[in-house]
């Protein structure tokens, strides 16, 4: 009995010691200092600022390039030609062509071309490295890469790279070509 005794007055004390007394009756809010009086509004002071002037452009510095007679450079159109990516020679009896974007990912798309025959109807550029392996001829191999669109960013733009059989790169270059054109190679088998 003096268990249960004991029991009952240790609850009753632990449950009085975490009662809160925030929430009587007796609460009462405090009131703030400057109630019933009049906050004077502070203005900023002026500040000058300095005078605006119109932007008059200086004159247009001149080319002191020389555009040759024939030859008209028209903005916009520097790369709707066919590029030449270079001649190259090997002993090699393969190559191994690969191209990736070189700029933008921007959906580029090229038709590869081997000796004037379709080796691949489409191909879309992206960042990673493609390309294609061929048993080269004596003498000539062409390899054509004709731009089928611009990718949103024009021109058609790529890195290539080309390996012997032995792994040693022949060429490394970059196209910038136009829809429509071609970027060219020519591998020479000795």
């Amino acid at each position: 009995m003096k268990r249960i005794l004991f029991l009952i007055m240790i609850v009753s004390m632990s449950l009085s010691g975490y009662a809160q007394n925030e929430f009587s009756t007796k609460f009462k809010a405090v009131t703030p200092k400057n109630k019933g009086m009049k906050i004077k509004e502070v203005t900023p002071p002026k500040v000058n600022l300095p005078e605006i002037k119109p932007y008059i452009p200086a004159e247009i510095p001149k080319n002191d390039f020389i555009v040759p007679k024939n030859d008209v450079i028209i903005p916009g159109e520097v790369y709707k030609k066919n590029q030449d990516l270079g001649n190259f020679k090997t002993t090699s009896v393969t190559a191994k062509i690969r191209y990736r974007d070189a700029a933008y990912v921007d959906g580029d798309k090229i038709r590869v071309y081997l000796n004037d025959k379709m080796i691949q109807p489409e191909v879309i550029l992206n960042g990673e490295f493609k390309g294609f392996e061929i048993k080269l001829e004596k003498g000539v191999n062409k390899i054509d890469f004709e731009a089928l669109n611009e990718g949103f960013a024009a021109p058609n733009t790529a890195e290539f790279q080309v390996y012997d059989d032995k792994g040693t790169v022949v060429a490394s270059n970059q196209w910038n070509i136009g829809l429509g054109y071609k970027a060219t190679i020519l591998l020479m088998k000795e």
